[in-house]
C-alpha cells in the first residue's frame, strides 16, 4: 500500500523501493482494496532486503513495527520511521480498508515532511 501510495502521490518529488526482511507478493485483498480508489499494485511485490543497500535512501520506513528487525544500517538513516499499523492479514475487508486509509495519511504526512 505505501509504495504505491508513494508512488502515485509523490511523482516527481520522491523515488520509491519497497522491500521486506523476505520477498513475498502482496495480498489480493490489498490489490483490491487499492483498487477501489483507483491505484493498481497489481504488478508490485516486495523485494528481498539483501538486494538494497542502505547508502542509497535518505529515509527508511518500516510498516507494522518491524524496524525493530531491520540491522542497524538502515535504522541509522538520516530519515527513520516505524509505522505502528495493524497487519490487516486475516482481518475483514474493512480492516484492510481502514489501514489503507492510514497508510494513505501518513504517506502524505511524509512526502510533505521531506518537501
Amino acid at each position: 500500500m505505501a509504495e504505491g501510495f508513494a508512488k502515485i502521490l509523490g511523482e516527481g518529488k520522491i523515488a520509491v523501493s519497497s522491500s521486506g526482511l523476505a520477498a513475498s507478493k502482496v495480498d489480493p485483498i490489498t490489490v483490491e482494496v487499492m483498487s477501489e480508489i483507483g491505484i493498481d499494485i497489481s504488478n508490485q511485490s516486495s523485494k528481498p532486503l539483501s538486494n538494497f543497500h542502505p547508502e542509497d535512501y535518505d529515509a527508511v520506513i518500516s510498516l507494522c513495527g518491524c524496524g525493530v528487525n531491520l540491522p542497524e544500517e538502515w535504522v541509522l538513516r538520516e530519515v527513520f520511521e516505524d509505522w505502528q499499523l495493524d497487519d490487516p492479514k486475516g482481518e475483514s475487508i474493512a480492516t484492510f480498508r481502514r489501514v489503507r486509509d492510514e497508510v494513505k495519511e501518513r504517506v502524505l504526512n511524509l512526502i510533505e515532511s521531506l518537501s
